[in-house]
């Protein structure tokens, strides 16, 4: 049957709650461009044969060219919710998405990450005088300047404004500003101890 192809790619995004990024199904996108190329050329033939004076395959033409029209709208929606859901990515994750998330892009979809990221950056530069203003951060108003962490695997040395050192070991936890480390909370470095 014409376009199943293509609604069932939108279904498979429809079918995950929001956050979450499926493998790109390149298979399914080629076997829908296939079907638009083989509907384009029966048209294609049909209309030469229309305009020698068949007036019966007008009904058929217009039929397969519907489909070709919903083919193209189920692709271009495919592609721009996946769009959507890597770009709320980058809001929640930050600027290094985790690997697993990776491995379900596509090559062009991690170059307009990439492009996305950059954008994003010199935007947030150029804002707040010379020092630029991190807008990804405070995503909900804090209750409190300063919050208690637990470190979920061990990272590191950690300084804040002050100059302190802190080494991030495995289950260890901290009382550290909060906008200090919200991006590795998002990242799964650090947890929020609610006490």
């Amino acid at each position: 049957m014409f376009c199943e192809k293509a609604v069932e790619l939108v279904r498979e995004l429809h079918r995950l709650r929001d956050g979450q990024l499926p493998a790109f199904n390149e298979d399914g996108l080629r076997q829908v461009l296939q079907e638009m190329e083989s509907l384009y050329d029966q048209n294609q033939a049909d209309v030469n044969e229309a305009k020698a004076g068949r007036s019966d395959l007008i009904p058929s033409i217009k039929l397969r060219h519907s489909c070709l029209l919903r083919n193209q709208r189920c692709i271009t929606a495919y592609l721009y919710d996946r769009l959507l859901r890597i770009r709320a990515l980058r809001w929640g994750y930050g600027s290094v998405l985790p690997a697993n998330v990776r491995f379900h892009m596509c090559a062009e979809e991690v170059e307009w990450f990439g492009q996305y990221k950059k954008s994003l950056a010199a935007f947030m530069r150029s804002i707040g005088g010379g020092e630029g203003l991190d807008i990804t951060q405070d995503m909900k108003p804090p209750k409190s300047l300063y919050i208690q962490v637990r470190c979920l695997k061990d990272h590191g040395e950690f300084e804040i404004d002050d100059g302190t050192v802190i080494l991030l070991k495995k289950n260890s936890q901290h009382f550290l500003p909060r906008w200090k480390c919200e991006h590795l909370i998002r990242q799964g470095v650090l947890e929020h101890v609610l006490s």
